[in-house]
């Protein structure tokens, strides 16, 4: 019996959904269809652990593993197994469940697991026919459902921790114990606010792990600053949407960039780097700049629409990642931030960065 979260169920719910429809459909920044922008399918590929299989589209599916055709069936088929899965996925309650119809349904199409065969670096990939250039690219995909709880563009660990150096607080030990004892909801803010209200402040120093900082550098100098302040802001106001604390950053321009003719500096590197991250960039490894076979998301909506984002059309993937994400405040005792701690006579203070979806 297959069993799997809303989330892994929601990639099967793609293939059916896009099978059934034969084309692709754009998203905009808002997560809603692209007028006039599609993307007729001819082929969608898979790996499974059993092979690679082709669900190629004419006037109903063919399915075709290797050079050999094996069946052929009407996409009608399609459209309604994807109905019926959606309604499961929806209206189920449990962690990780079954739907035995439509798993009786894939094993017929050569589809015998969730998630596509974990060498592939792609969920799906897809070949579809670009009429503005008459091409026909190969489209690789990984997929984003918000049929399940929101999923973490950056995900949080020690190697996100950004280290901030205190300034100008005269703190006994005593204070510095009463500070890090404040447990409240907003403690890690609380904590903060008291360093500040005792005349401290907070320089950024360094992120915690070399690597990370090094990838931050690669594709823009001045990222380990210009997130330092965002993160600042994110743990001592009330913003957490990424295109607001981009925004407040900006009005501030700590950087002092030249903005008399109103350039978008810290939008423009924010964005080139929730797209490194989004295809490829990880904190822990060397990022050398080149993405995954992946190059983009697919989003699977709650209505059940299925949306497509690809570095193929930058602007739109970009402008999607800076509208959906925000920041989210990580477990402070498993990731060792949030404290004030001492180091050569020195006062320092961590935070960290960790990027969820908000839908």
């Amino acid at each position: 019996m297959i069993t799997g979260n809303k989330g892994e169920w929601s990639e099967i719910y793609a293939l059916f959904k896009l099978l059934g429809d034969k084309q692709l459909f754009l998203g905009d920044k808002d997560i809603e269809k692209l007028e006039g922008l599609v993307y007729p399918i001819i082929k969608i590929l898979r790996s499974e652990n059993n092979g690679d299989f082709e669900y190629s589209i004419e006037d109903e599916i063919i399915l075709v593993s290797g050079n050999e055709q094996v069946l052929k069936i009407p996409i009608e088929q399609f459209k309604t197994k994807a109905l019926f899965l959606l309604n499961e996925i929806k209206e189920n309650r449990e962690r990780t469940f079954s739907v035995p119809e439509i798993e009786e349904f894939m094993q017929s199409i050569n589809c015998i697991s969730l998630k596509a065969s974990s060498s592939a670096k792609t969920d799906i990939t897809i070949v579809v026919h670009d009429q503005r250039t008459n091409q026909q690219p190969t489209l690789g995909f990984s997929i984003k459902s918000q049929l399940g709880s929101p999923s973490t563009l950056l995900n949080a660990g020690k190697t996100t921790n950004f280290i901030y150096e205190i300034g100008f607080a005269n703190l006994s030990k005593y204070e510095i114990e009463q500070i890090n004892s404040i447990s409240t909801r907003s403690k890690i803010m609380d904590r903060i606010t008291q360093v500040l209200n005792n005349g401290g402040t907070f320089e950024f120093v360094k992120t915690e792990r070399k690597i990370f900082s090094n990838n931050l550098v690669l594709i823009d100098s001045l990222l380990p600053q210009i997130l330092s302040e965002i993160i600042f802001d994110f743990y001592t106001t009330e913003f957490s949407h990424l295109k607001d604390l981009v925004k407040l950053t900006a009005e501030k321009n700590p950087l002092e960039f030249d903005i008399e003719n109103e350039h978008k500096f810290y939008e423009y590197k924010i964005k080139r780097f929730l797209t490194d991250v989004a295809l490829g960039m990880m904190p822990s490894k060397v990022w050398s700049g080149k993405y995954d076979a992946t190059g983009g998301y697919l989003i699977v909506k709650e209505n059940g629409d299925v949306l497509c984002y690809h570095i193929y059309n930058r602007n739109e993937f970009e402008d999607y990642l800076l509208n959906n994400t925000k920041l989210d405040t990580a477990s402070s005792s498993r990731h060792g931030f949030g404290e004030i701690y001492e180091e050569n006579g020195m006062l320092y203070f961590k935070l960290n960065l960790q990027i969820r979806f908000t839908k």
